[in-house]
């Protein structure tokens, strides 16, 4: 979404480092220290192969990264205060759009935050509660001079029953380091452009940058592109792709009767439910390569002596695209039609939301990719596989994963980079058994280590 004439035309030239420094020129497409072509296109395709390759080596130049060593030491500085404002999310986990602690807690910390020194010295615009949710928020650093518009995601909430299994305190904090440096070196260096951070709720079960894209808050301020990272027990990447997904209740109405006495008198409603979760279960047999059907019984009928009048489940659908959702849930809703017309019983879909899958733009990619690479080679305790690959479609086919977030929808709307970063993961138990990934009590233990703490450190100065 762009708002200026030079913002509508989808090859707008900008520079991106990671998550780091922008800047315009009307002069160069490509050079050494970073300036890369973004635009959907660069999403899929970029032209002819050629062309495409050609494009990609330009952003991995052997050039060191331009201002690397400032970046990190203004992460570095940062640190003190960052960790006490990690550790305090992820031990006050909160539901979604109920992250109230955590909202203070950033909010405050923007405030209080100066950029540069001296009496030249700026502050970020903080705006506590944004676009109609009580735990959105944005903060701003306006450089005063024309240039890219770099938006970063800080998500919030946690896990009902697990806390911040999902690391989300981690993701708020490489969004908040790496919006620190890049502010910090456009104000020593005096880039044009603006720093724009959305806090935003509810990742896990409401979809808040979907209701900030609804209210047009990425295009209010005029973002050309938005940056994220998230935590993992696999390898990094800076071509995460994720699925889309559709979530859905189901119920059926029948008719109640006397399960012995007068059974013929009813419409069982459960029956109608398990012919729909049974077609479900023949489904999968024939569903494609990453399709995936997940549903659950919410209610099965009062008592066994009567013919249930109601049942209900709970559904969710994904796929590794929109388009393919689209052509699966046909099929699922198929399903349920079948149950009703076996039965009687009278079928009503509620949807629940749902978010698209997210597709990484190959030149931020390539961008990360090239700082990323600089701070592992630079730091000689961290093993080779920390290395992500230079053949960004190799980087590609490792960073798939079925998972779904609402940052799907943001790269629908402009280029978008979500990039992967790991995290050692301990068995709570003691055992020997490898540590759990995203959503289990063991990634929620390593979420909260000084380690994982460092680990979004090092994403946040990519």
């Amino acid at each position: 979404m762009m708002n200026s004439k030079k913002r509508q035309d989808s090859n707008a030239i900008i520079t991106v480092h990671q998550f780091s420094i922008a800047m315009t020129t009307t002069e160069t497409l490509l050079e050494s220290d970073g300036f890369v072509l973004v635009s959907h296109a660069d999403a899929v395709e970029l032209g002819s192969r050629e062309a495409r390759e050609a494009r990609e080596v330009s952003g991995r130049s052997a050039s060191p990264p331009r201002y690397l060593a400032a970046i990190s030491a203004c992460v570095d500085q940062a640190s003190a205060s960052l960790w006490p404002l990690n550790r305090h999310i992820h031990d006050h986990p909160e539901l979604a759009f109920h992250e109230f602690e955590a909202h203070r807690r950033l909010t405050a910390f923007y405030e209080g935050r100066a950029i540069g020194s001296g009496n030249h010295s700026a502050r970020w615009t903080v705006t506590r509660e944004a676009y109609g949710m009580r735990t959105a928020w944005v903060a701003v650093y306006d450089s005063g001079r024309a240039g890219p518009v770099v938006s970063f995601n800080v998500e919030m909430d946690a896990l009902p029953g697990v806390g911040h299994a999902c690391g989300h305190n981690l993701i708020a904090t490489a969004s908040v380091a790496g919006s620190l440096a890049t502010a910090e070196v456009m104000w020593q260096h005096r880039l044009g452009g603006k720093i724009v951070v959305f806090g935003t709720p509810a990742e896990e079960d409401g979809g808040g940058k979907v209701c900030l894209l609804k209210a047009g808050a990425y295009r209010e301020h005029g973002a050309d592109v938005s940056l994220i990272t998230h935590p993992s027990t696999t390898t990094p990447s800076a071509m995460m792709r994720t699925t889309a997904i559709t979530n859905f209740m189901a119920s059926y109405e029948g008719r109640a009767a006397h399960a012995a006495a007068s059974p013929w008198q009813g419409v069982n409603a459960l029956d109608a439910l398990v012919q729909a979760y049974t077609g479900l279960s023949m489904l999968r047999q024939q569903t494609a390569p990453g399709d995936i059907i997940q549903g659950r019984i919410t209610d099965g009928g009062a008592a066994t002596n009567i013919i249930h009048e109601h049942a209900a489940g709970e559904f969710a659908v994904r796929a590794p695209s929109k388009r393919r959702l689209a052509e699966l849930r046909q099929k699922v809703d198929g399903c349920f039609r079948a149950g009703a017309e076996a039965t009687g019983a009278r079928l009503t879909l509620d949807e629940r939301g749902g978010y698209a899958d997210h597709i990484p733009n190959r030149l931020l990619a390539c961008a990360y990719s090239r700082y990323w690479n600089e701070l592992v080679r630079q730091d000689p305790a961290v093993p080779d596989d920390e290395h992500i690959p230079d053949n960004l479609d190799v980087d590609d086919a490792r960073g798939r994963t079925l998972a779904s977030t609402d940052q799907g929808d943001v790269s629908y709307a402009m280029p978008s980079l979500s990039a992967g970063f790991r995290i050692p993961s301990i068995p709570i138990d003691g055992s020997s058994r490898p540590g759990g990934g995203p959503h289990t009590v063991d990634f929620e233990r390593a979420a909260g280590t000084r380690i994982a703490f460092e680990h979004a450190l090092r994403a946040g100065k990519g």
